[in-house]
């Protein structure tokens, strides 16, 4: 019977980094949703008390350009591509009214960085022939998400199956209009700077009120192995948060003038496999993106869908109230899809590109009190 709580456990823990920890790997912005603690049989065995308290980093840098499923070599070969590197703590308090029942809140911190090339003075040798590269930044809280959850059967009868349904909202918390300084040359060659909104791969947050469901589960095959599940879908039903690009235009395109407020999904699945001692290893595979179109509302805006299919392999520990877990996932597919705003053109050849990461290092510590 410990061994299955234990397993059990690991699972759950380990559903819940996929919605702790779904964020793009690269400029398609997907943001962590959902709740950062875990409502498993063995949380409520191990736990004294009612409160969970945790915290989980992420890390990325992101550099590979696509365009659809293409990867563009050239954009590295030549030193054009745009490197995005982001470092994020979730901080997450859960209370559990009883054995079944979840209630969270989680506040990410972040600090991003950005350079390129077409930024600045641009990536045409003619323009720009020192190659020179810019830096813009982020930095500060993202959007708050509160959460709840609540298992269908109740964990401490261990059910060889069981399935959890949840939902919450998502707080525009986050600064929307984060700006930095883009340089630019003027036409004797003299440098000066312009100050606008940081890409909005970078920016801490998306400017609107969003709702999200979720759902995770597992099938036990034995005391030791079992099959885990985790999904989301968060819609912003705001068409966009009001952010103008490109402040220093006398006009504004009436399609991608403005930050979209996009929607988002992921989905996880994957074996985990208790070691004794506290230790699982896990491994399985995770889709994350931001479609072209949202379920509610208009799509205008600027954005860019596209999505990653990743293979995960992971490991989980936990002794007594304290748990951690280290994932590691690696991109196997990125593509980069077609935005609203593509799909307008007549010719059909209008595709933008995103670049994307090759991974992306998650790691939570959690703790019951």
């Amino acid at each position: 019977m410990k061994k299955i709580f234990t397993l059990v456990f690991l699972v759950c823990l380990c559903i819940t980094q996929l919605t702790d920890n779904a964020f793009a790997q690269g400029c398609v912005a997907i943001r962590g949703m959902s709740h950062a603690g875990a409502t498993s049989a063995d949380f409520f065995k191990q736990q004294n008390g009612k409160f969970q308290v945790n915290a989980g980093y992420r890390f990325f840098r992101s550099y590979k350009h696509f365009r659809g499923d293409h990867e563009e070599k050239e954009r590295v070969e030549q030193g054009t591509e745009v490197i995005n590197v982001a470092h994020a703590l979730d901080l997450g308090l859960t209370y559990q009214p009883n054995m079944r029942w979840s209630i969270s809140v989680t506040l990410p911190v972040q600090h991003n960085d950005r350079s390129s090339l077409y930024e600045h003075y641009g990536n045409a040798i003619t323009a720009n022939p020192e190659q020179k590269r810019f830096h813009t930044s982020s930095k500060g809280i993202g959007d708050l998400r509160i959460s709840t959850s609540y298992w269908l059967r109740d964990p401490l009868k261990m059910p060889k199956f069981n399935i959890a349904i949840g939902g919450g909202v998502k707080l525009p918390t986050g600064d929307k209009a984060v700006e930095g300084e883009f340089h630019k040359l003027d036409k004797e060659g003299n440098d000066y700077t312009i100050v606008k909104p940081v890409d909005q791969s970078i920016q801490l947050g998306d400017g609107a009120v969003g709702f999200f469901l979720e759902t995770q589960g597992y099938v036990s095959f034995t005391p030791k192995t079992a099959l885990y599940f985790n999904g989301f879908y968060l819609s912003n039903p705001k068409e966009h948060n009001g952010v103008n690009r490109n402040p220093q235009s006398a006009t504004i395109d009436p399609i991608v003038g403005y930050f979209a407020a996009v929607d988002q999904f992921a989905a996880r699945l994957g074996v985990s496999q208790a070691l004794g001692g506290g230790f699982s290893v896990l491994l399985g595979g995770r889709a994350e993106g931001v479609p072209s179109d949202d379920l509610i509302g208009s799509s205008k805006g600027y954005r860019r869908p596209g999505y990653v299919i990743s293979g995960e392999p992971g490991v989980a520990y936990i002794k007594n109230k304290f748990s951690a877990s280290l994932s590691v996932p690696i991109a196997l597919y990125r593509n980069r899809t077609k935005s609203y705003a593509d799909k307008q053109d007549v010719t059909g050849k209008a595709h933008g590109d995103a670049a994307f990461a090759d991974y992306l290092i998650s790691f939570s510590v959690s703790r019951w009190f």
